[in-house]
């Protein structure tokens, strides 16, 4: 029988990916990532699924790469799948159920929105087995404050997930696990009472504004609104609005 390396389910307009490699701490495999790439690829395809999940299985969210594949030749699916998380239409949380090393603190930093229990840990390793976290540093400066990260990246030391909200790497620390479950439970309702059009354009928009000069990015940003004022969503939820009544999106039970 062939085990699910990443776990796929959904609830409602949720989809949920779980890294399901327990044995080996959730490490990122050439399997694992193929497995996630193809996950990631068929959530962002489908227009009924509003809000994805990333989490892990056991007490570790993710160890990083899989150090007994060692071939530098072999093609690394990272780089793809922090693309794919980044340009999905669908807003991303990394519910960060234990530990996270190296590349599972790519997976986090890429994430919208990341959190995690307090007794999790993180580290950025690489420097401690001889080389540099340079994919993972692509998000993680977008993210966090460069001189936490430098300290961090450069030593390899192991931190908290109150030091990790602090540097901005979380959204949010938990007491345990049934918090975390709640936390997320509030963030997706949230984004289903969104319109998923105005959604993803936001999500773009967070995306692209940072690397835009100032005038460039202030035109981008007039003409996009244009369009979204202009747009079927705006005035269904005005119409929501002034009549009140839920808007055609909201996807809640409430």
């Amino acid at each position: 029988m062939t085990v699910e390396l990443v776990k796929v389910e959904d609830n409602g307009a949720i989809r949920t990916l779980t890294l399901n490699s327990p044995a080996n701490r959730n490490a990122l495999s050439m399997l694992l990532l193929q497995e996630l790439a193809r996950g990631l690829e068929d959530a962002s395809a489908d227009t009924g699924v509003r809000a994805i999940v990333l989490t892990g299985s056991g007490t570790v969210f993710c160890s990083g790469a899989d150090l007994s594949e060692r071939d530098a030749s072999a093609p690394n699916l990272l780089p793809e799948i922090l693309t794919s998380i980044a340009r999905s239409r669908a807003p991303v949380i990394a519910r960060v159920n234990g530990h996270a090393r190296g590349g599972g603190l790519g997976l986090i930093a890429i994430a919208d929105m990341a959190v995690a229990p307090a007794s999790s840990t993180f580290a950025f390793s690489e420097v401690r087995v001889g080389v540099a976290p340079a994919m993972i540093l692509v998000p993680a400066l977008r993210v966090t404050a460069r001189r936490f990260l430098a300290r961090m990246t450069l030593t390899g030391e192991q931190f908290s997930a109150d030091d990790a909200v602090h540097g901005g790497l979380l959204t949010a620390v938990v007491a345990d696990e049934r918090e975390l479950d709640d936390w997320v439970d509030r963030e997706t309702a949230s984004l289903l009472k969104s319109a998923p059009g105005a959604v993803a354009a936001t999500k773009a928009l967070l995306a692209s504004l940072p690397d835009a000069d100032w005038a460039p990015g202030l035109s981008m940003a007039k003409e996009r609104s244009a369009e979204l004022f202009a747009g079927p969503e705006a005035t269904e939820g005005m119409d929501a609005f002034r009549t009140k009544r839920r808007p055609a999106w909201d996807a809640t039970t409430r």
